[in-house]
């Protein structure tokens, strides 16, 4: 009997292992079948974007859509599910993301952004283009290629700052320990001081094309705790939006905020179909700061361009305690910055060691008669 038990349990281990065995291969052909693939649409795409550039009759447009979608195309097959919140499942195959799940992410039909990846000649919207950005993850550098290739202007206060000179940027700094910031009538932040940079939140690090009071008051968790009148904030701040937008009904960059609070936040959704409008006013606020506890604070609009909505935002201390809040919150925040810059220049520092040491191993054993592989 024990020998025979022995067998069994001899038999059940050989077909474990073999089962093992078995799918392990079929993970190294399909992990070999994709990269297979992956290399021949690779070879595909750098084809047909050559025989783009080398058609007779090729224009630029139909050079720029070849850029375009092989540019799409290795951005998304570079981003895992996991990085943007889906699961793997068993039988992926496809490198990164697929084409239907870029789509869905980014609010767009699967059939539409399919004839985008196929070079076809459709038009693409700044909203669109925004979208897809998000979605697939692009830093400012990626951002500014795609809305080039799309022959497209970027909306976004990550491209330009207007009305932000020097003299107002050395004006934000006197302000200091006061908090004080440049926005537009789209509640753009396109400048701020020491202490506004870590009134709400550490805004620096915030993407710029993320640095938008109502997208942060809708969205963002540290900022939304802050706002010790969170709803009443936020209804006030649709109305006022509603109010400055009827100036801007036609632009892109409003289109495109309105799009994405709608598609983001419950509260700017109802607030928004109130269709009230209220005009800016000065108001006491209070935020509860992480770092020194609760400020109340006199908000003031100083207008620096009417004709394009630029404004110094001001926060004044609306008694002695916050004062001396604020001259603690100002310490807090060039503390951080010290710290930041120091960290930074370490980094650079010991890349720049590794460099030089870099050289100098290969010049010593070039000089020594042995090979050093690059």
């Amino acid at each position: 009997m024990t020998t025979m038990a022995q067998e069994t349990r001899a038999r059940e281990a050989r077909a474990m292992r073999q089962a093992q065995g078995t799918r392990e291969a079929q993970e190294v052909r399909a992990a070999q079948e994709v990269r297979a693939a992956q290399e021949v649409r690779a070879a595909q795409e750098a084809r047909e974007v050559q025989r783009a550039r080398e058609s007779p009759g090729a224009g630029g447009s139909e050079i720029r859509r070849h850029e375009l979608a092989a540019f799409l195309r290795s951005r998304r097959e570079r981003i895992t599910p996991e990085q943007v919140g889906l699961p793997r499942g068993a039988r992926r195959r496809t490198p990164g993301l697929r084409r239907e799940e870029v789509a869905h992410l980014s609010a767009v039909g699967v059939t539409w952004y399919t004839w985008l990846e196929q070079s076809r000649d459709i038009q693409v919207s700044v909203q669109v283009l925004d979208a897809l950005a998000r979605t697939l993850l692009l830093d400012p550098s990626e951002r500014a290629h795609l809305f080039q290739l799309a022959a497209a202007t970027d909306p976004t206060p990550a491209s330009s700052c207007t009305g932000v000179t020097d003299a107002v940027r050395e004006v934000l700094d006197q302000l200091d320990p006061l908090p004080a910031c440049v926005q537009n009538s789209r509640y753009d932040i396109l400048a701020y001081n020491r202490t506004y940079s870590r009134l709400l939140c550490d805004l620096d690090a915030i993407p710029p094309e993320d640095r938008n009071c109502m997208i942060l008051v809708h969205t963002h968790p540290q900022w939304r705790e802050s706002v010790v009148h969170l709803d009443e904030s936020m209804r006030l701040m649709a109305a006022k939006l509603r109010a400055s937008m009827a100036g801007h009904l036609t632009e892109p960059a409003w289109k495109m905020l309105v799009k994405r609070l709608q598609s983001e936040s419950p509260e700017f959704r109802e607030n928004w179909e109130r269709y009230e409008v209220v005009a800016t006013r000065s108001k006491t606020k209070q935020f509860r700061n992480p770092h020194v506890g609760l400020l109340d604070l006199t908000h003031t609009d100083l207008w620096l361009s009417p004709e394009l909505g630029a404004r110094l935002v001001t926060y004044a201390p609306a008694d002695e305690v916050t004062r001396e809040r604020l001259e603690k919150l100002y310490a807090f925040a060039r503390a951080a910055s010290a710290e930041s810059a120091e960290t930074a220049e370490t980094a650079g520092t010991a890349k720049s060691a590794e460099t030089a040491g870099t050289a100098k191993t290969a010049k010593s054993a070039e000089a020594a008669g042995i090979g050093v592989r690059r």
